[in-house]
């Protein structure tokens, strides 16, 4: 799990994800647009993923009955990514994406920001594997927390049960909490 490679055929790609929980209106979008369309994004492979949210999902169950709690309040989930010959220096497309996200951050979720699971992001953080080769919770709290927000520490409580040494695991994989007060997670 922790060795593999990307055989996107021959290109590289970075993502990352948002969500955005208030209106972003006609001024927002233009100047949204406006910095998606600049000069230097034209040299790089684009794309922009809008997933509309809200609605009947947004009253189906409460955030914290289930690892997904992005529903109540959530007008929508934006992915975006660049691609770039592997041949070629990352260095453009990784500074035009680093870019674009902190100029998304005037319309996304703050305190902290959120991000989808599935959309792995490695520059929220990386899990530390302590001297007993088991995940820190600590470490995957840095960015569990922004994937899953409160149900963070529940899921590490059953990871801890079904998976107490860790043996499954990759750089942002669940880690396990081993304290004494994991049952008291349940509550």
């Amino acid at each position: 799990m922790l060795n593999r490679t990307n055989n996107l055929l021959g290109a590289e790609f970075k993502a990352k994800s948002d969500y955005v929980r208030r209106a972003v209106g006609e001024a927002g979008w233009a100047s949204i647009y406006g910095q998606w369309l600049a000069p230097s994004a034209a040299t790089a492979g684009l794309i922009m993923i809008l997933e509309p949210h809200g609605g009947k999902v947004g009253t189906w169950t409460a955030d914290d009955s289930t690892p997904y709690p992005h529903r109540q309040g959530v007008q929508f989930n934006i992915q975006y990514g660049v691609s770039w010959p592997r041949s070629t220096d990352s260095s453009g497309a990784l500074g035009w994406i680093h870019g674009f996200e902190a100029f998304l951050a005037q319309f996304v979720t703050s305190n902290p920001s959120e991000a989808f699971a599935n959309y792995r992001d490695l520059d929220l953080g990386q899990n530390v594997v302590g001297a007993d080769s088991v995940t820190t919770y600590e470490s995957g709290r840095v960015w569990g927390e922004r994937y899953f927000m409160g149900n963070f520490q529940k899921l590490a409580a059953v990871k801890a049960r079904v998976d107490p040494t860790d043996y499954f695991r990759n750089e942002q994989s669940i880690p396990p909490l081993r304290y004494p007060s994991v049952k008291n997670v349940w509550s």
